[in-house]
């Protein structure tokens, strides 16, 4: 077994694995920045070690995150998520090291990271994709003429984007011609390839996702599927486990397929095969080789520790399950509380945490690494915490889910909460049936009043008082 791991992240992603470390009597060494220094992974975690004042170079420095590994005696290295999780050469310089990976191998980061390359492995394991470009496109005119061959609307793509980044939708050859350049641009910046192709983009799909989990030793499973139809600007809001938009014949055959496309690539560890899903046809999006911002939910309907599954599996260790010993019980939704103002066009809300009470009852999960008094800084994802809720019916999550956010108090910046609430009240979400425009096709639901914080009623009632009496 494992003795001893580097979490390469921060936030909540590494107190997450900071936790599993613990229960499984595994020594964990966190890293931090000038901004992280007084983070809660840092304080969480067994030891912890500076990597420079610039707020992410040093979490974007493979070398330099493998020689920490291997000068404070770790023999294994998460990468979390984000970051460097998906970064081929990390892996290689693990190896080169003697530092176990817990993720696949570089091969297949590199092979299912170049998303042409996916496209073509899975075409040849039988696992259906969107209409597109063979491979990349070489300029703006072989784009526009293969516009017109797939047919638009499509979607232009950077190769090996990811996250939200690197893709626009061109409804028209006038619009292809205008994203092509600020495609190549934004590509090349955030992950140094100007590579990008074209698909036929699906109109207003529901967005499916399915956890597998595969080991060294041939064993390959899925975890069920994740709805995260629920997203703006292709950034997930809101993840559903199931999702109450499947038959069981489709949940079998998504997870199927899941299965087959890990498989055909020599899959290993745990990671999220990503579908689409439009009139009754499922089409092959993309594939994670990382642990998901979501896994939470998936752990919550099955019972199983992913993050355990994934230390497990780099030891060397079979899967602990088989598919057939795999149960889906109840539906977990995961809230991601965003320190943004939905009422301000979701404008970030950076700064300092001045009160946070943490929701609990049962069927109520946080994953998050504030407390008060906790200062959020800039220069990183805008997520405070994951809010978890599980409960036996689609209709007693939504309920409680309502709850447990009314119950969340995060006092000192503007989150996404009251927001995600309009969504829960909302009939066409209760109704378990949505698609990814739903966003933006509810632009009434922030709209919504902000209850008044007691507290600063009390002080503004104390002050008037003083004042009053000349104090």
């Amino acid at each position: 077994m494992i003795k001893k791991i580097l979490i390469a992240n921060r936030g909540e992603i590494a107190v997450r694995i900071v936790r599993a470390c613990a229960e499984m009597g595994i020594r964990s060494v966190a890293i931090y920045s000038d901004a992280d220094r007084m983070a809660l992974h840092v304080k969480r975690a067994d030891e912890a070690h500076g990597i420079g004042d610039d707020p992410l170079a040093g979490y974007l420095n493979p070398r330099k995150l493998v020689n920490l590994a291997v000068e404070t005696g770790c023999d294994a290295l998460h990468p979390g998520y984000g970051f460097l999780s998906e970064n081929a050469e990390l892996a290689e310089i693990c190896a080169e090291r003697g530092i176990k990976f817990i993720g696949p191998s570089a091969e297949v980061i590199r092979r299912m990271g170049d998303k042409t390359e996916a496209r073509r492995s899975m075409i040849k394991a039988g696992v259906p994709v969107t209409p597109g470009t063979e491979g990349n496109v070489a300029d703006l005119a072989e784009a526009l003429r293969e516009g017109e061959r797939i047919g638009y609307p499509v979607m232009l793509k950077a190769t090996s984007g990811g996250g939200g980044r690197g893709i626009r939708r061109c409804n028209s050859r006038e619009e292809l011609e205008q994203a092509y350049p600020r495609v190549i641009s934004e590509a090349t910046k955030a992950f140094g390839s100007a590579s990008v192709f074209l698909e036929k983009c699906i109109v207003n799909p529901k967005h499916i996702e399915a956890q597998i989990l595969a080991d060294s030793h041939g064993n390959t499973v899925h975890l069920y599927e994740r709805d995260c139809s629920i997203q703006r600007r292709n950034q997930k809001l809101i993840e559903i486990a199931p999702s109450p938009q499947l038959t069981p014949e489709q949940r079998a055959y998504i997870g199927d397929l899941a299965v087959r496309a890990a498989q055909a690539v020599g899959y290993e560890n745990a990671g999220t095969v990503e579908f689409l899903l439009a009139e009754g046809e499922v089409y092959f999006m993309e594939m994670n080789t990382r642990v998901q911002v979501e896994h939470t939910i998936t752990e919550e309907i099955t019972g199983l520790d992913i993050v355990r599954e994934q230390i497990r599996i780099a030891s060397g260790l079979p899967l602990s399950v088989k598919q057939e010993d795999i149960i889906h019980r109840g539906f977990a939704l995961q809230f991601r509380i965003n320190a943004e103002d939905p009422k301000n066009n979701f404008l970030p809300s950076f700064g300092k945490i001045t009160r946070y009470y943490a929701p609990g009852g049962p069927g109520v999960r946080t994953d998050t690494a504030i407390y008060t008094g906790y200062t959020i800084p800039p220069y990183y994802d805008s997520m405070c915490l994951k809010l978890i809720v599980w409960a036996l019916t689609w209709e007693e999550a939504m309920d409680r889910g309502l709850r447990a956010l009314d119950d969340m108090r995060v006092q000192g910046v503007k989150t996404t909460a009251a927001y995600y609430q309009e969504i829960l009240r909302n009939p066409e979400f209760r109704s378990g049936q949505f698609n990814t425009s739903f966003v933006e096709s509810h632009p009434e639901l922030t709209e919504y009043s902000i209850k008044r914080n007691p507290s600063h009623l009390a002080i503004a009632i104390a002050t008037a008082i003083a004042a009053h009496a000349g104090l």
